[in-house]
């Protein structure tokens, strides 16, 4: 039985954190809030504890994770850094913003899939950076669920897909602040800023930041960020997009016995179940909580609508799509 123990947010109690970490030395796995989601944190640096993520997860080894850092001078012994992403790490870490820079050959390549590259990101969340100050290391952390499965975010979704895989689980109470996963983005050719996965953190802002545009991502084999290449997030049901103008009594028909997320009040009409939120940030925050609650209904489908391309929405959308398994360019 995995240890789920309840820790304090935003002041979080010592002695919980130095079990935590006294795990992570000894090269176990504990789950942990962030302020996207949950994460499953190993000892990035251990190749034998990064190893128990992926089978955990039932994670495919070509699929790159995440290293998870408290201070931003830990980046210099893990990747070659470069003035843009100094520049970027100076004014907007700690946030769900994740930065891929030519790797360091202290990063074991367990740890980045393979790759010349690694993934780096400082999360929000005083839980999380508490931890890994008190590990010592920095910690590789993927979603908190089994691979393919919507992403957690609250510890009971972490609790049904993890339980007996790890030791430990830190509950950092309710839904986590954003929802998703971060924004990846590739700074390893400072000429060129590169979007691979968009998330959280609104790509806009960076682009104002930096005064230009960040290219948009390629299609390749292996991916050089998580959530690049598979079909991710879905619950156990059928998931279809649709768009607002479709949510008509001339579609009734098809939306019997299905359940809708969304932010459309209309669907109270359409629908044996609809879960409804005020805007598209709680939409996001929600997503994969409604997943999950809605997979347990006595439904056929579930429908999950399609919204703006902009903010925190783009990435809203990357997570619908891959849940649907539609092509992640679809307008």
């Amino acid at each position: 039985m995995t240890q789920i123990l309840r820790i304090n947010k935003f002041n979080p109690e010592a002695d919980i954190i130095s079990q935590a970490a006294a795990l992570i030395k000894s090269g176990e796995l504990v789950a942990f809030p962030t302020e996207t989601v949950y994460g499953l944190g190993a000892d990035a640096l251990n190749p034998e504890a990064v190893a128990k993520i992926f089978r955990a997860k039932g994670r495919p080894s070509d699929n790159p994770l995440i290293l998870h850092i408290c201070d931003v001078n830990q980046v210099r012994d893990l990747a070659h850094e470069n003035d843009v992403s100094r520049a970027i790490m100076q004014k907007f870490f700690p946030a769900p913003l994740t930065l891929v820079l030519k790797a360091k050959d202290s990063v074991p390549k367990i740890t980045r899939g393979g790759l010349d590259s690694v993934a780096i990101r400082m999360p929000d969340n005083p839980i999380a950076q508490s931890l890994i100050e008190s590990s010592q290391v920095p910690i590789a952390a993927p979603s908190a669920n089994l691979s393919g499965r919507p992403s957690p975010t609250d510890s009971q979704s972490v609790f049904q897909d993890m339980n007996g895989k790890i030791e430990m689980i830190l509950d950092g109470g309710g839904l986590t602040d954003f929802g998703i996963e971060s924004t990846v983005i590739d700074v390893s050719n400072p000429g060129k800023i590169a979007l691979l996965r968009p998330g959280a953190f609104a790509i806009e802002t960076l682009e104002k930041f930096l005064n230009a545009k960040v290219s948009e991502p390629e299609k390749i084999s292996q991916p050089r960020s998580p959530g690049m290449k598979y079909k991710h997030y879905a619950p156990k049901i059928p998931v279809e997009i649709i768009c607002p103008e479709d949510l008509t009594l001339s579609h009734a028909n098809k939306f019997a016995n299905s359940g809708f997320v969304g932010i459309n009040q209309r669907a109270k009409i359409f629908f044996k179940r609809a879960i409804i939120f005020e805007n598209v940030n709680n939409y996001a925050r929600g997503l994969f909580f409604a997943f999950r609650e809605l997979e347990n209904q006595d439904i056929a489908r579930i429908f999950v609508e399609w919204i703006p391309d902009w903010g925190i929405g783009r990435g809203l959308r990357d997570r619908i799509s891959r849940a649907a398994g539609v092509d992640t360019n679809q307008s």
